[in-house]
């Protein structure tokens, strides 16, 4: 097969130049010319040909299947572009011809080609990836905020490995290069070190989810509902409509009340009554207080005890808990209990407690 090829170079070369033996074009004859281009026609043709049906046959099976994964791979595929064939198939065809300055800077060039083609493909796959596991999470906004900060970083990653990969091609020092950005690195790093906290504490709220959009909850003195979690900054919305605003690393660091997350209320009721009351009035309240509490579908009864003998008052400590956390059932529960106990000690005549005091004279 070699002396096959040889022969036709040598017909090349004598057809094109009648002195071909002698003439040499970048270092190589003329027949190595012609034939390196030709190896990179027929290559391009034939990559070219076997992308567009396989891309055909990928996208079909990526619309036919649930499945996500081939979808991110057919969106990454898509995006290559024509002049990478092109760069391929010289670097392929650039292999036949006889080392030199120019053509080991040609196959520099064509390198960098293709490794800017990698990194087009690795931004589709970064995207595609986060596209869907946003539309996995049904379009939560926090986790549209977690894609923002995850998208920039892995742009930042994907062009520098570009970017050290080219200037390695191209000869330059990249260990030196490196030692040099890591020293610039840390200065940049604690220029900007609340930035990063708060960046990636939005990314940890993101994954971890102490809270979502919608959740109230209590951080420190402050309550508010979750409006919107930035890259540095969470929004509440408090009670009496103002908004607040906490940086994310803040946030973090404090302790976190959600009380979305609540299966169910507990409340805590202290009730005073007279010294007056006769014993076997007072002896019957904990089990008149658990039948009003019992009455109720919404609730569940837990304890009512003479909990403590007061300077003034005799006071009865009480507890039971609300099937439910949302507020407004837990609000018109605990009236109706009040009301109910203030009827039913109307009728019993038992008489609540205010802060008395009794002066004895002596005469």
């Amino acid at each position: 097969m070699h002396a096959f090829m040889e022969q036709i170079a040598n017909r090349v070369d004598f057809f094109v130049f009648l002195d071909g033996k002698d003439r040499m074009i970048c270092g190589n004859p003329p027949s190595h010319l012609v034939m390196a281009l030709l190896f990179t026609f027929v290559l391009f043709v034939i990559m070219e040909g076997i992308y567009t049906l396989a891309q055909k046959h990928l996208q079909a099976i990526a619309d036919a299947t649930p499945n996500r994964v081939d979808d991110v791979i057919a969106d990454s595929t898509a995006q290559t572009k024509k002049w990478f064939f092109y760069g391929l198939s010289l670097y392929f065809g650039s292999l036949l011809l006889e080392a030199g300055s120019q053509s080991e800077h040609f196959k520099q060039a064509c390198i960098v080609l293709i490794l800017i083609q990698v990194g087009i493909w690795s931004m589709a796959l970064l995207k595609s990836t986060l596209k869907n596991w946003h539309e996995s999470r049904g379009g939560d906004s926090s986790v549209a905020t977690a894609m923002v900060a995850f998208s920039f970083l892995g742009k930042l990653l994907i062009w520098s490995v570009i970017l050290l990969l080219i200037l390695d091609n191209l000869g330059v020092k990249v260990g030196s290069l490196l030692a040099g950005l890591g020293v610039g690195g840390i200065a940049v790093a604690l220029a900007v070190q609340r930035v990063l906290g708060d960046l990636l504490a939005s990314i940890s709220i993101v994954l971890d989810k102490p809270f979502e959009i919608g959740d109230t909850i209590t951080v420190g003195d402050m309550v508010g509902t979750v409006e919107h979690v930035g890259l540095k900054t969470t929004r509440l919305r408090s009670a009496t409509g103002e908004q607040l605003i906490l940086s994310n690393s803040d946030l973090l660091s404090s302790r976190i009340r959600n009380y979305k997350r609540m299966k169910e209320r507990r409340n805590l009721m202290t009730l005073a009554i007279t010294y007056s009351t006769p014993h076997e009035k007072v002896a019957k309240i904990p089990a008149l207080i658990a039948e009003i509490i019992g009455a109720q579908s919404s609730l569940r009864f837990d304890r009512a005890h003479l909990s403590k003998l007061a300077d003034s008052a005799i006071q009865f400590e009480i507890v039971y808990w609300v099937n439910t956390p949302q507020y407004d059932v837990f609000m018109d529960t605990q009236q109706a209990v009040n009301q109910e106990i203030l009827r039913r000690f109307a009728l019993d005549g038992i008489e609540f407690a205010y802060p008395t005091q009794t002066l004895y004279v002596e005469k």
